[in-house]
């Protein structure tokens, strides 16, 4: 192992220990994040793990916001908000993946790194505007209909919650643009986590609604449409 790496590998291991003492990760769940986090730093180095980290601090201050009123009306995270392995490979598995195809192919690494960026963000403003849309929306509608409904079931939106969903993949743009520059591939970005935040309620509305997928599906497919949506833009701008 490069010895330039190993304060990677102390902070994955120190993070992996404190997310799992903390509640935030299940054993296998920090187990889990530690493998995401190496093969997303294998494609996109230390900014790779900085989004992540981006990801898993405002995810995790999100679900635990106002807790008690979440349970009130059922919406909070079952597991008492720890996340699971299955939970980290639908946020993660796709980065992870597309950084596992850098270690075959490092002449696609600007544009993988893009992607990763793209499926990060969606992740989290799919994180963001659910979590804390549900407290600060004032009205919500069915993804499909557009119909008010209640906050709750699978596809349903708010404005604020999908402003905050669009603020979330912001964050991650600005992490992006930090360690790989400032240019309109930050806008790229943007589109790719807001694109995919709507996918996901229109998956949840359909597939998830009639219970023929999964919530840990609906969020992997989720950040394959954020990687998708920077692959198509980088392609045809």
């Amino acid at each position: 192992m490069p010895i330039h790496n190993y304060p990677l590998y102390l902070f994955l291991m120190v993070g992996t220990l404190l997310s799992v003492s903390s509640g935030k990760l299940t054993k296998t769940g920090g187990i889990t994040g530690a493998l995401v986090g190496l093969l997303i730093f294998k494609g996109a180095g230390y900014m790779g793990i900085a989004m992540l980290t981006v990801f898993f601090i405002s995810a995790s201050a999100a679900s635990g916001w106002q807790l008690s009123k979440k349970r009130q009306t059922e919406i909070a995270e079952k597991n008492k908000g720890r996340r699971t392995a299955g939970q980290v490979i639908a946020n993660g598995g796709v980065a992870a993946i597309l950084g596992f195809i850098n270690l075959g192919r490092p002449d696609l690494s600007s544009l993988l790194q893009l992607m990763i960026a793209g499926s990060i963000a969606a992740a989290t403003a799919d994180t963001l505007s659910s979590e804390l849309g549900s407290i600060y929306g004032c009205r919500f509608y069915d993804v499909l209909t557009f119909k008010t409904v209640k906050s709750g079931p699978d596809g349903v939106v708010s404005l604020e919650g999908s402003i905050i969903g669009i603020a979330g993949a912001t964050l991650i743009a600005i992490t992006y643009s930090i360690g790989f520059g400032f240019n309109y591939y930050g806008l790229v970005i943007i589109a790719a986590g807001t694109i995919g935040n709507l996918f996901d309620s229109i998956l949840g509305a359909t597939l998830e609604r009639n219970k023929w997928i999964g919530n840990n599906t609906v969020n992997f497919l989720n950040t394959c449409a954020g990687g998708a949506v920077c692959l198509v833009l980088h392609l045809f701008i």
